[in-house]
């Protein structure tokens, strides 16, 4: 097992082989942070985002692990924990999406769904809640979903757990406010990754944004970066993009 690094700042991205993971973890690699990159399987993925975050001046090490199970979370934020030695922020991102009207809902995909994007939420939260205690507090960042606040036709179980975790969110920061743990939900506005292919507006596509564009990945990512860092924001929702709520 490495040795624990120098006690700079550390963050824990689950979901980090993907395209919005991925912008969030270069986005800490630029201002020198070391990143933990959370994997389910796809190694190379995770390799791409660990090696862009060393080339943007940060350092890291990728971490694999199913979040529906609580006990590969549990080993994951062990390891995370014996490996760094600072000031620690959690970015829950893993997510899956599904597509087909809620008359045609397959209870397979439905129950996958819920179980990765909010019941394997809440195994992060939980799993990583003595690590932020143990440093004095810390930040935790839960990526939502427009879609979670309006729902969305063809996105019944992606809408529910989405919504599902407004109440998460809320509910933790209020429990964990008084041991300085900020939690935190960002709603990153469409960003064009494997889970928008086919679905990504286009063209007039933007007239429900007011400025009739998609909010752009860099600057949704130095969101993430810049609310990670604030002391005294916690139990709030962030919007990405210029759509109202």
């Amino acid at each position: 097992m490495p040795s624990p690094i120098e006690p700079t700042p550390a963050v824990l991205i689950t979901g980090a082989s993907g395209g919005i993971g991925r912008a969030i973890s270069q986005a800490f690699g630029t201002i020198g942070w070391y990143v933990g990159v959370h994997y389910y399987q796809n190694t190379s993925s995770a390799d791409t985002t660990l090696d862009q975050v060393r080339k943007a001046g940060g350092t890291g090490e990728a971490y694999a692990a199913d979040i529906r199970n609580p006990e590969s979370v549990r080993r994951m934020f062990d390891q995370f924990s014996s490996r760094t030695a600072g000031p620690v922020a959690v970015v829950c991102n893993a997510g899956v999406g599904q597509s087909e009207l809620l008359v045609r809902h397959a209870d397979d995909i439905w129950d996958n769904v819920i179980a990765t994007n909010l019941t394997g939420t809440f195994h992060c939260l939980r799993a990583c809640a003595p690590v932020l205690l143990a440093r004095g507090g810390g930040s935790i960042i839960v990526i939502g979903s427009h879609t979670g606040f309006h729902g969305a036709k063809g996105q019944s179980a992606y809408a529910t757990s989405k919504a599902g975790l407004i109440g998460l969110v809320k509910t933790a920061a209020c429990e964990w406010g008084p041991q300085n743990i900020r939690v935190n939900l960002l709603l990153p506005g469409w960003q064009k990754t494997d889970l928008t292919e086919g679905i990504f507006p286009e063209g007039s596509g933007w007239l429900d944004h007011d400025l009739r564009r998609p909010p752009a990945s860099e600057e949704m990512a130095r969101t993430v970066v810049h609310l990670a860092q604030l002391n005294d924001i916690s139990g709030q929702v962030w919007n990405c993009d210029s759509r109202h709520l």
